[in-house]
């Protein structure tokens, strides 16, 4: 088993009592065997010894919502609001992706998320065995989920789930344990309450968590009050989603006493700034969630509605969004946002031993460039990250011990093969 060093380094532990070492960092397979401020063993006693002079180390990005394939869509309906958005632009193009499709876009999502620094990502989509493959393939960590939109006949309904079934059987623990899945009905203005609970009952049966969009716009709100008689939190709540572990994208729309019903839970948020801000579906109340113990992570969302798969940038808009919309300048601080980018996202997801550059941690972590004119003053890390950082300042990225990104180049993809296929697919979907 190789015996890894890392020299000259500054290393974000995201331990809250020493979040910040200058030193040395180890690690051995897929493993973080130690963080020192002081060598802890002759360079010659280790495989591969690495330098991090100008580098600084912290643990790889969690997205925990989006659709990949989606790539293929960015820029293609964009400035509309998100019913008008799905029902004219999406859906329609999405009813033409073939496997080939969703396997390229998948793939050019996952280049760009790894040359940004996100090591693991939740995936809700169709064609599941493809962005499987395509993770398999990469090396990096995903959670995924085939998304399931209930709008047709009781036997393609079955076969959706059945196919959503299917994928947990085949993937749930593959790629060395890189490949985790959940059971997704997409949202419940797109799937029945019977439906709803038949994805219920399979979660149960299969033992994986649920993930669903809910509460996105008031208009989704208004519209489950009008149709079901009660807003989405009850409505979910009556079908027994949260009985298992679950995690929802966007959360926007929340009362109080809403709140309370997902801390009791612990129901899991994925916050999606980036995305709500863009199809202005609003701003989620995340310092109330976080008040009340509920766990928020960050997503971008699909690169269709983002438009890019930033991380970064959902860090420092959470971070900024929250001040401005409560005139409180401490509401988020950098740390918080850090945490909700990293650590908070592998627990929402139900990682174990992912986001922290801690021993026995698994050995997922991205090296920043800090030799830039935009990291000057080297007064606070945590805060340049959060406020001054892009997914354009990584310059490597280990996931599971192994290097998946070495100077801003992928070493597992062939990225110039998946560019051309993306855009040979993207001509045949849009006519071009």
């Amino acid at each position: 088993m190789l015996r890894t060093i890392i020299k000259n380094g500054i290393f974000v532990t995201m331990d809250e009592s020493n979040p910040i070492v200058h030193g040395y960092m180890t690690f051995e397979g897929n493993t973080i065997t130690g963080i020192h401020e002081a060598l802890p063993a002759p360079l010659e006693t280790f495989d591969e010894v690495i330098d991090g002079k100008h580098r600084l180390y912290m643990p790889g990005l969690v997205n925990t919502h989006g659709h990949a394939a989606m790539s293929l869509l960015r820029g293609y309906g964009d400035d509309l609001a998100l019913q008008v958005w799905l029902q004219e632009k999406m859906w329609p193009i999405e009813a033409k992706f073939t496997a080939h499709d969703v396997r390229y876009g998948t793939l050019l999502s996952i280049v760009e998320m790894l040359k940004g620094g996100t090591t693991s990502f939740v995936d809700m989509y169709d064609q599941m065995n493809e962005v499987a493959q395509a993770v398999e393939q990469a090396g990096i960590r995903g959670c995924l989920t085939r998304g399931v939109i209930g709008f047709c006949s009781p036997d393609e309904q079955t076969i959706k789930l059945n196919d959503a079934k299917q994928l947990v059987k085949d993937w749930h623990g593959k790629a060395d344990g890189r490949i985790t899945t959940m059971i997704s009905p997409h949202a419940p203005y797109t799937c029945t309450p019977d439906y709803i609970s038949r994805f219920v009952e399979a979660s149960h049966e299969l033992n994986v968590p649920l993930h669903t969009h809910m509460s996105e716009t008031a208009r989704e709100v208004a519209e489950n009050v009008e149709q079901y008689g009660q807003r989405p939190v009850v409505h979910l709540e009556k079908l027994g989603f949260f009985s298992r572990p679950s995690i929802l994208a966007h959360a926007v729309h929340l009362t109080d006493e809403e709140i309370e019903v997902l801390a009791r839970y612990d129901v899991r948020v994925s916050h999606n700034p980036g995305s709500n801000l863009k199809l202005a579906s609003g701003i989620a109340r995340v310092v109330a969630l976080q008040k009340a113990g509920v766990l928020v992570s960050l997503g971008t969302d699909s690169a269709a509605s983002n438009n890019n798969l930033d991380m970064f940038e959902e860090m420092r808009l959470a971070a900024l969004l929250h001040k401005g919309i409560s005139g409180d300048p401490t509401a988020i601080p950098a740390a918080a946002a850090l945490k909700m980018g990293t650590i908070d996202g592998a627990n929402s997801i139900w990682l174990n031993n992912v986001g922290s550059l801690k021993v026995g941690y698994k050995a997922d972590f991205i090296a920043i460039d800090i030799d830039q004119a935009h990291f000057l003053p080297r007064s606070n890390y945590i805060s340049h990250l959060v406020y001054s950082a892009s997914a354009k300042d990584v310059t490597d990225v280990w996931v599971d011990g192994n290097c998946l990104v070495r100077a801003g180049k992928c070493l597992t993809l062939d990225e110039e093969k998946i560019k051309r296929e993306f855009e040979l697919c993207f001509d045949r979907l849009t006519g071009n």
